[in-house]
């Protein structure tokens, strides 16, 4: 589809799949309005994406960890009338260690971030995309909210889950209108983000073929959200451990998570 005209709105949109995302969005007619924390980081992207592409790229620096950023966001774009009509719910990073390794603060940051600004963003756009009767949303969840919990990074396979789920709730509030949403569930992608959480040297023990490259993860992304799947798990790999998690008994499921993820952590510990 060619998004000329249209606006995309990339939260996380300095690095890793996030830039992905407003550089395939940029690539195939839309503006952008890229959202995240370091602003050299955005202004360079935006640079390269008005270049390369003839369209407009808006910068909003901005920390969606705090309570208020949603709303700012939102009053800023509609003070200077700019329509939002492609959402991307990106932003976040992972908290690796047991529960108890961080302290209360952090872990509420961490819920504002990656569930609380998600669903606000939401709220806030929805309604102009239904009044248009345009609007993609996608929320980038994981495979984590597919599977079963491990061990260690306590809270994000959990607010993964709720992502899957409030795409479809939202899919199925939105169908026969032309607003589409999806919840993209990829597994190991490569990015900044385990640099981010310290886990790079984890994490890179783990075989090639589970990884993948941001640009076929947000390409199938985006062309889901064409075709109004609600959820969406790329890669072979990726599709065969959200079937097995989905088909094997629950106990299973969750011995075999368990097992695999302590012969992980401690092979590489």
């Amino acid at each position: 589809m060619n998004y000329k005209d249209k606006w995309a709105l990339i939260t996380g949109a300095s690095a890793g799949i996030g830039a992905t995302f407003a550089r395939a969005y940029a690539a195939k007619g839309a503006n952008v309005i890229l959202v995240a924390r370091r602003e050299d980081r955005l202004r360079e992207l935006a640079g390269e994406l008005e270049k390369a592409h003839g369209v407009t790229a808006r910068i909003l620096a901005a920390d969606l960890s705090e309570p208020s950023a949603p709303q700012m966001i939102f009053d800023a774009l509609a003070a200077e009338g700019t329509p939002v009509d492609i959402l991307v719910n990106n932003a976040g990073f992972g908290m690796p260690g047991s529960y108890t390794d961080n302290d209360w603060p952090t872990h509420r940051a961490f819920l504002e971030l990656m569930l609380v600004s998600y669903a606000q963003m939401t709220r806030l756009f929805l309604p102009g995309m239904r009044e248009r009767d345009f609007g993609r949303i996608i929320q980038v969840a994981s495979l984590a909210g597919l599977v079963p919990g491990s061990a260690g990074h306590t809270l994000y396979g959990p607010s993964k889950a709720f992502l899957v789920s409030f795409a479809q709730s939202l899919a199925a509030e939105c169908d026969g209108t032309g607003v589409h949403s999806t919840a993209l569930c990829p597994g190991f992608t490569y990015s900044e983000f385990h640099d981010a959480n310290n886990t790079r040297g984890l994490v890179s023990q783990l075989p090639k073929y589970m990884f993948m490259e941001a640009e076929p993860v947000v390409e199938g992304a985006i062309e889901a959200a064409e075709t109004k799947r609600a959820v969406y798990v790329p890669g072979a790999w990726n599709k065969f451990a959200a079937w097995l998690a989905r088909t094997l008994p629950r106990p299973i499921a969750e011995r075999m998570v368990r097992k695999q993820s302590a012969r992980f952590r401690k092979k590489h510990a």
